[in-house]
């Protein structure tokens, strides 16, 4: 087996590797040996940097949900200006890597979540604040566009960003499914389209 020379990279690349295998394989089928003989380092090595596997998850989803935070202030950057613009950017642009994603594998953060809530606390707790993270920058988004007479103003943007989530994640299950894109696409664009826009702006082909 490979071994690093940088010990300081050893916490990173156990990390990658367990996000990935725990994305592909599941919590309860991904082995403490499995993850380091991916991420090319020894067995033992492990232990001196997560007392247990509980708290390497709790470790891989903050760093997932770093990682979606990057990514989502990169979509917003790139996107078109104004509120429905850039909802419809971003969710277009998070489709689109679904589309090209071998397998399909859906949301790393929907996937524990229907795991091993259940079983462990800590691991619940990071989801959440994985989850509420997302959730808090698309109703800043909705808000802004409240503000600016673009998006509807009968519902609170934080029911309206819930919603949202919701729906998202249980297209993405339906994608896992089917083996198809095509469930999150319609979804989002009956959702955003039909549900976020005010009525006399409603179009099913803004978010497509």
């Amino acid at each position: 087996m490979p071994r690093t020379k940088d010990s300081a990279d050893i916490p990173n690349r156990l990390l990658k590797a367990g996000r990935d295998l725990f994305w592909r394989d599941g919590y309860n089928a991904t082995g403490i040996l499995q993850i380091t003989e991916t991420a090319g380092v020894p067995k033992g090595s492990f232990y001196n940097h997560f007392p247990s596997k509980e708290a390497f998850a709790v470790a891989v989803i903050g760093q997932y949900g770093d990682h979606l935070q990057r990514s989502w202030d990169a979509m917003v950057a790139a996107a078109p200006p104004g509120a429905q613009a850039t909802i419809a950017h971003v969710f277009n642009e998070m489709i689109a890597w679904h589309e090209r994603a071998p397998d399909r594998p859906g949301c790393l953060m929907g996937n524990l979540a229907a795991e091993i809530t259940l079983s462990s606390d800590l691991c619940r707790e990071a989801l959440q604040t994985a989850h509420l993270a997302w959730r808090g920058r698309l109703a800043g988004l909705i808000r802004e566009g409240q503000d600016k007479g673009e998006l509807r103003r009968d519902l609170p943007a934080g029911l309206l960003s819930g919603l949202i989530w919701d729906a998202w994640e249980g297209a993405l299950l339906r994608m896992k499914l089917e083996r198809s894109a095509e469930p999150v696409r319609q979804s989002m664009t009956l959702l955003l389209g039909q549900l976020l826009w005010p009525h006399h702006q409603a179009d099913p082909h803004r978010a497509a």
